[in-house]
């Protein structure tokens, strides 16, 4: 019987800095829920909306692999490995931090806010070297269908990370259904819906709300209304 734990979009941390608004699926910065620290590997879940001309100077990172996924507008990013590139809707950019790195996020334009999930993992193995990765996707193998944007696998399609883990972005039209089979076991699947209403094994979700599941070698998801989703498959264990 699969275990699961439900994090209502309103659950979650909430910080309004002005400049940044952000919500936190697990503890962060001045955010502490001792029953919220991570969910296996998946350590970071921020769902951050940046307002125009602002963003985040530069700062450091070590040993974690971090995802960013802009859902509206562009992220402007610079790192201490030399790379300077405009993230935009519709791509997802890796970073091994491994060794460590320092990098900035700013949103490049002036009279457009940005919106964007970053997600950190803890990696398989520390201290890696520091490398970077953006892509674009293709968003038509997203309709009714599991599109893959991450996996371990530098040879696989998405992007790739030090971790057993696989990620997928989904837009199902209402009232279809389909299931997803583990890549690896022991693994658990944590899917937050990102806009309109889904069922994960029964269970509703609607905008923002999320949910892990483990102890299962597949989830079935059935959207209610036309919905976008992101599935992350990955290890239970650090």
């Amino acid at each position: 019987m699969a275990t699961t734990v439900f994090h209502k979009a309103n659950s979650r941390g909430h910080a309004d800095h002005g400049w940044l608004n952000a919500y936190h699926s697990f503890s962060f910065a001045s955010w502490y829920n001792p029953e919220r620290i991570q969910f296996g590997t998946l350590r970071v879940f921020n769902d951050d909306t940046v307002a125009a001309g602002m963003g985040f100077g530069t700062h450091p990172h070590d040993n974690m692999e971090i995802i960013t996924i802009p859902l509206e507008g562009d992220l402007a990013h610079k790192d201490s490995m030399g790379n300077e590139s405009i993230i935009k809707t519709g791509e997802v950019q890796v970073m091994s931090a491994g060794t460590g790195i320092q990098h900035s996020e700013f949103n490049p334009n002036a009279d457009l806010r940005t919106k964007l999930f970053q997600i950190w993992l803890f990696p398989k193995q520390r201290n890696v070297e520091p490398r970077y990765q953006q892509i674009t996707l293709d968003i038509t193998k997203q309709k009714n269908n599991f599109a893959q944007i991450l996996s371990p696998n530098s040879a696989d399609e998405g992007v790739w990370i030090h971790q057993d883990a696989w990620f997928y972005l989904s837009d199902f039209d209402a009232d279809f259904s389909k299931k997803l089979a583990q890549k690896k076991e022991g693994n658990g699947f944590y899917i937050m819906n990102i806009e309109g209403e889904i069922e994960v094994n029964g269970e509703k979700l609607e905008k923002r709300d999320a949910i892990g599941i483990w102890e299962t070698n597949e989830v079935e998801i059935k959207a209610n209304l036309d919905s976008r989703f992101l599935v992350m498959e990955i290890p239970m264990e650090q």
